[in-house]
């Protein structure tokens, strides 16, 4: 939201979502603009258990610190 969100605490609550076909992997913070930061997590979902739409509903919720989701990369194997 702000350069006051605190990124750490925004990135705990995304990774609490636990489900299975999900696993999150690494995560770094990206400079935006005027001191604003956002955070990139990457994870994997299979979509057979978990899809990826879902992942995003629930990540959304965390309405304190997640303003928007965005996919930067979608792989299908």
């Amino acid at each position: 939201w702000d350069d006051e969100t605190d990124l750490k605490a925004m990135e705990a609550a995304v990774r609490s979502v636990d489900y299975d076909g999900l696993v999150w992997g690494t995560s770094k913070f990206l400079p935006v603009a005027y001191g604003i930061q956002k955070i990139q997590i990457s994870c994997v979902v299979e979509d057979d258990e978990i899809g990826s739409d879902f992942l995003e509903e629930k990540i959304t919720e965390f309405e304190d610190y997640v303003q928007s989701v965005d996919v930067v990369a979608f792989n299908k194997v």
